[in-house]
């Protein structure tokens, strides 16, 4: 039933914007900045500049140009979704630490939209010749080029791309790019790899009928809802409704101009149109999530009916291509305490501590970790490690279980697992038949991937890491500090620690040591001569030695 009730007590993008830049989360630049060569290279030099993931910013740009010379009145926002987890949990509503517990409550719990007959997001209304030649409709926006020097087009990359199921009628929300064709056509890529994207599928119903396919591309929405679209819901649960789950009432929608499809009331920008099903025409170059440049495909085309807007519309770009990104940010904070859920709760495995998508580089979905406490059994280990692998069709192209003194963001520690936790002749195994992701490999296959499935975790004891105890690693950076030498930066690990073979008399020795009486174990050892052992005999494989048990 329509309502024309008042906006919900849910943020929009503006009241977003607001909390970003009272946490100090939102740069603005006022000064010119071209849309074409600048504004994209500007903000990715805080995920390749070394800065901190908690100091990366939001970015709103109020004087945009283009490299025609023309200017916009419309200000572009950039990173304003989830730079960093903090800015995430803003959006969220909820401390960092609680997200995955939102994302599982509000799958569980969603709460169907409540449709509204005015909407913010139809201020202004463009159909006909409004769309029509230059510096109109499509051409008319400030869309950035991603990647100047390799991209063909400024593409919509903040999208909320928005189908349904003919059948069902249920609505899909996903996030795919959208390059400008012209001022009235896009050219949309959906995954259409098995377990991609939900929109592909209903474009294949459509198709089979003989159809062009509705669809609504929303940019800029209810930061609620703008997360809905990277993730990886089941198939025919509608977006909205988990959205309406994490605010804790439902969301706004209104019916499109032109089309039978319904939209976030809130939403700063819609566009509307039908994609093709019988034609499809060459799309890309663009950089992609996977870090490289998609080349030239066939892809769909979307004719543009409409275009509405908030009166004080913000255009919303991303960061996404190399990661780490800003897309891969949205997709790392809620997917980590999936994957939890999913090992602990869906498939009962005790001992797991955390699981880690390896980010820098490679996008979340070619390597994962999963940190288990010690003495956890390898046929859990195992469970864990096949689970992981199949849970998202492209996620874990190398699977390592680590033990939870295993920092998997130090390339270092990881290497260290491998070199002294894993044998590859007993704790690696190779599953075929697995869906590529990025560039393909032309030696494979059918184009198919495989997955390597590794057991680094501790299979025994072992003597302690080769550094000094905490207590004088910590005595020793005060010392540091004192005496006015460069700041630290801890690498874990950073102080040695057992790993359980140490002895309660090898514990003695080195207390003694450290208290300067040394001698007294030359004195231990003196007793124990003999003259019936080679060099090198560990003192434990001689009969009559002190660890005997009595």
């Amino acid at each position: 039933m329509a309502s024309s009730a008042k906006k919900g007590g849910y943020p929009d993008f503006h009241e977003h914007l607001k909390k970003l830049d009272e946490a100090g989360l939102l740069t603005t630049i006022d000064e010119p900045v071209n849309k074409d060569t600048q504004l994209h290279p500007l903000v990715r030099w805080q995920f390749r500049g070394g800065i901190p993931e908690e100091q990366r910013k939001a970015f709103k740009f109020t004087n945009v140009t283009d490299s025609l010379g023309r200017t916009y009145d419309m200000p572009v926002v950039v990173g304003a979704l989830s730079t960093n987890a903090e800015m995430y949990s803003i959006g969220m509503g909820v401390p960092v630490e609680e997200i995955g517990d939102k994302w599982n409550e509000a799958m569980a719990n969603p709460i169907d939209p409540v449709t509204v007959e005015d909407a913010a997001c139809q201020d202004v209304v463009l159909t006909g010749d409004d769309l029509q030649g230059d510096g109109k409709g499509l051409d008319g926006l400030p869309v950035p080029i991603s990647t100047p020097g390799y991209d063909c087009a400024p593409y919509l990359t903040a999208t909320n791309v928005t189908t349904r199921n003919p059948d069902t009628g249920t609505q899909n929300m996903g996030t795919y790019r959208a390059g400008l064709k012209a001022s009235d056509r896009l050219a949309v890529r959906m995954v259409s790899r098995p377990g991609g994207a939900e929109g592909h599928m209903h474009w294949e119903m459509y198709k089979k009928r003989g159809e062009k396919m509705p669809c609504a591309i929303v940019v800029g929405c209810p930061p609620s809802v703008a997360y809905m679209g990277p993730q990886k819901l089941p198939v025919g649960v509608e977006e909205m409704a988990v959205a309406g789950g994490v605010v804790g009432e439902p969301i706004r929608q209104v019916k499109c101009k032109t089309i039978d499809i319904m939209v976030p009331a809130e939403s700063e920008i819609v566009f509307e149109g039908f994609i093709d099903t019988e034609y499809v025409e060459p799309e890309a170059p663009f950089a992609e999530s996977h870090g490289h440049v998609a080349l030239e495909d066939f892809n769909t085309a979307m004719d543009v009916t409409a275009i509405t807007m908030r009166k004080n519309a913000v255009f919303t770009s991303i960061i996404s291509q190399l990661t780490p990104s800003e897309s891969s940010v949205i997709k790392r904070v809620a997917y980590e305490p999936l994957y939890m859920s999913h090992l602990q709760d869906g498939l009962g495995i005790k001992g797991v501590k955390k699981v880690y998508l390896h980010e820098n580089l490679t996008n979340l979905r070619r390597i994962l970790f999963i940190q288990f406490e010690r003495g956890v059994p390898t046929t859990e280990v195992w469970r864990a490690l096949y689970g992981a692998s199949s849970l998202a069709a492209a996620i874990g192209k190398y699977v390592v279980a680590v033990n939870e003194d295993i920092d998997p963001s130090n390339g270092d520690a990881v290497f260290w697992a491998l070199a002294y936790r894993a044998n590859p002749g007993l704790d690696a195994q190779v599953l075929k038949h697995r869906v590529p992701y990025g560039p393909r490999d032309k030696r494979s296959p059918g184009g198919e991937d495989s997955t390597l499935l590794i057991d680094a975790t501790l299979k025994s004891d072992m003597p302690p890491l080769a550094l000094p105890k905490k207590e004088y690693m910590e005595h020793a950076a005060k010392l540091w500090e004192s005496l006015d030498l460069p700041p630290l930066q801890p690498e874990s690990p950073w102080h040695g620690y057992s790993l359980g073979d140490w002895s309660d008399e090898w514990e003695e020795m080195a207390k003694r040591a450290a208290e300067g009486n040394y001698m007294e174990n030359g004195r231990r050892s003196a007793q124990l001569r003999r003259n019936d052992v080679f060099p090198n005999t560990s003192i434990r494989e001689v009969p009559g030695n002190p660890f005997e048990d009595k």
